[in-house]
């Protein structure tokens, strides 16, 4: 192999007892693959074909140690004594490959619910978590001693069940991590009060997993550098910990995190609103201070960046783990040389982050085979056939990736220049540039199987029938669809259908408002006449209205058909990026903007992505006024009126511009067209129903390894 391009990521290092042939470790992480707190063979398959893909090191999700930690349903439960034969199953499909397997053993203390178990929930003091909001029990001395003998029980299990070593999570969801901090760890006990004291039940822990396990298998501890939390423990008394860690001698190796699993979880698992590295301070300063050996961690998704943290000294190994989600195969591709190759990881946290949340099995919006490790994949095709694809979105692009895989002849037709579809404009607005690797790393594997596409032809029932293909899967997309209050001489993309409009902008200057009219809500039904003056027809570019308010969509602005100035407000009915990511754009561009929603929050499903409090903090930078529980009901002169329907109330906000993040609908006629002509065709992702990319990837996936 060639790893001369990252000779120190491709060098072995020693864990205590335990050879890592490369720095790149496939860090702990949650699944959700469990079944009735057991490993599965899902598990088994997954970890495996990261061994299989060269991970250097391989460590598994948390496995809870004690009956009264049972946070979330689909959590392994290592108290069990019939998990062994489970470990056995993870651990020999990994060591096939020769690669060395650990396991992160945890209690999550008051970080969690007692839903599952109904225990109340053990911490060092009664402070509930604020995304909980349980308050757990403050454990006794006597209660201490169990916690300790269940993490010695369980590591002795582990090791029966072949794991190599184990690592103790201390850090972003832990009962230790919550004895260490001063936030949480409020007694005036011996393990209460200055940082010896809180630090105390780490040490014994550690101490009594050594004695069980012996000396054959590695010990690691898990960190946190900064909860960033008020009152919470800083990368100060990390170090100092890490420090007292070293200085006992039992522990070989130490990893770290950054942030607080419910308080700051964003920071964990960060999107790619952060930089790549941006935790590498926490390992860099507990190098610095120990002779220990430190993973390093922070959203480090290609090897060159991988190699880079390791030359300059921020750490020793390489936590690299949605780049490994998306891609198994990460690490033999760049120790062969051909990192291009990689299917780099958007950092979108839709199907991993995302799914966890939602309390679905961990999946990726880029790799459908994610999750399914423990399916066969696809057999090749027994006939083949002539493949014809309209639309090189992210759904047709992996319609004909799976359906040239299995060996069939695929021809894709793009209508545009470029591929992509509404991912390309997605990828345009800041802080989502890294969305359109989805487009290249397909079209990598594109350029990889031969297949040809052709652009600026658009599918029409005449050009297809002249290639006459055996199949036809339509890909077109959708388009953006008038909402029901707004009349059609009202809306933009009613013009452009009808041939009357290509473009849009308005010349005057934004419009300040008093800190007392701000956000500009009032309560007037019809409006007042003392409104903005009427904009001539004559000072538009395009004499679409006679009002001076412009009603666009999100891809109007993104596609720059309309140049919104001045007031602009932006109705989120998607509660995505789409409106939050236009808003901030339009804000760069000098507009004073408010958004909207009929929901309580704006941009509700960021929460689930961790975008939500980046958004928020930029909003809130930015002077983006963010109105909830509206529902728009018409547009008139330099104005929209809402109904504000908690309390009923009609509400009126001026208005140059109003952008709309609405449902759209699928371009869908081309579908039955060919339907009616008796040609056998399929359709995938907004064609058949506008949703997120993930859904089209994963239709296109589908139909391409059906045929």
């Amino acid at each position: 192999m060639t790893m001369s391009r990252y000779p120190i990521l491709f060098s072995p290092i020693r864990l205590g007892p335990v050879k890592v042939e490369n720095r790149i470790v496939f860090s702990a992480h949650l699944t959700n693959y469990a079944s009735n707190g057991l490993p599965t063979a899902q598990h088994a398959a997954y970890y495996a074909s990261r061994a299989r893909g060269g991970a250097g090191l391989i460590i598994t999700e948390e496995h809870s140690v004690h009956p009264t930690d049972w946070p979330y349903e689909k959590m392994i439960h290592a108290w069990k004594p019939e998990v062994v034969s489970g470990y056995r199953l993870i651990t020999d499909a990994v060591h096939q490959y020769g690669t060395p397997i650990f396991a992160q053993i945890n209690h999550n203390g008051g970080q969690g619910s007692g839903m599952y178990s109904r225990l109340p929930l053990w911490a060092p003091s009664p402070v509930a978590d604020p995304l909980f909001r349980e308050v757990p029990l403050e454990i006794d001395e006597e209660k201490i001693e169990e916690v300790i003998a269940s993490y010695a029980d369980v590591a002795l299990r582990c090791k029966q069940g072949g794991f190599d070593g184990v690592e103790l999570q201390c850090s972003h969801s832990s009962i230790v991590r919550q004895f260490l901090s001063p936030a949480t760890n409020l007694r005036s006990d011996q393990y209460g009060g200055d940082l010896e004291n809180r630090a105390r039940l780490l040490l014994e822990i550690t101490e009594a997993v050594r004695h069980a396990v012996g000396e054959e298998m590695a010990i690691g501890v898990r960190l946190c550098g900064d909860e960033l939390i008020e009152g919470g423990t800083g990368i100060t008394e990390a170090v100092e910990v890490a420090k007292m860690i070293e200085q006992q001698g039992v522990v070989d190796y130490i990893n770290t995190s950054i942030g607080v699993a419910t308080a700051t979880l964003f920071t964990i698992e960060a999107s790619m609103q952060f930089p790549p590295g941006y935790a590498l301070f926490i390992p860099s300063a507990i190098r610095y201070a120990t002779n220990l050996p430190v993973v390093g961690v922070g959203r480090i998704k290609d090897p060159q960046q991988a190699e880079k943290a390791l030359s300059e000294g921020y750490c020793d190994l390489v936590g690299m783990v949605r780049a490994q989600i998306a891609d198994p195969d990460f690490a033999n591709k760049a120790a062969n040389g051909t990192p291009e190759k990689i299917r780099l990881c958007l950092s979108c946290n839709q199907e991993c982050v995302g799914r966890m949340g939602l309390n679905r099995w961990l999946g990726c919006i880029e790799n459908p085979r994610t999750g399914k490790e423990s399916h066969l994949p696809p057999r090749p095709a027994r006939t083949r056939k002539r493949v014809l694809v309209i639309g090189a979105g992210p759904g047709g692009l992996q319609t004909a990736i799976a359906a040239s895989s299995r060996g069939h002849e695929v021809l894709v037709l793009e209508a545009t220049p470029h591929p992509g579809g509404q991912i390309r404009l997605a990828a345009s607005i800041p802080h989502r540039a890294e969305l359109f690797d989805l487009v290249r790393n397909q079209m990598n594997t594109i350029a990889e199987l031969g297949v040809k596409i052709l652009y600026e032809t658009p599918g029409t029932l005449r050009s297809i029938k002249e290639i006459d293909p055996s199949v036809v899967v339509v890909a077109t997309g959708s388009i953006p669809q008038r909402p029901s209050w707004l009349p059609a001489h009202l809306y933009f993309q009613d013009h452009i259908q009808a041939g009357s409009a290509t473009s849009l902008s308005h010349p005057h200057p934004v419009t300040t408002f008093s800190e007392q009219q701000l956000p500009g809500v009032r309560e007037l039904y019809p409006p007042s006449s003392g409104g903005p003056d009427k904009l001539d027809a004559d000072s538009v570019e395009e004499p679409i209205m006679a009002s001076r308010t412009v009603a666009v969509d999100v891809r109007h602005v993104l596609e720059g058909m309309a140049t919104p100035r001045g007031r602009v407000v932006i109705v989120d009915d998607l509660g995505f990026h789409q409106a939050t990511s236009v808003a901030e754009l339009l804000a760069d561009r000098g507009c004073s903007v408010t958004v909207t929603t009929s929901a309580m929050i704006v941009g509700q499903d960021l929460g689930i992505t961790l975008d939500l409090e980046g958004w928020n903090m930029r909003a809130a930078a930015k002077g983006i006024t963010q109105l909830t529980e509206l529902v728009p009901e018409g547009i008139s002169e330099g104005e929209i009126v809402f109904l504000h329907h908690p309390s009923g109330n009609r509400l009126v906000l001026p208005a140059d511009w109003v952008v709309l993040a609405v449902p759209p609908e699928p371009s869908e006629s081309l579908y039955f067209e060919l339907i009616e002509e008796g040609i056998e065709t399929y359709r995938v992702g907004d064609a058949v129903a506008p949703r997120k990319a993930h859904a089209a990837v994963l239709e296109g996936n589908a139909v391409g390894e059906m045929l």
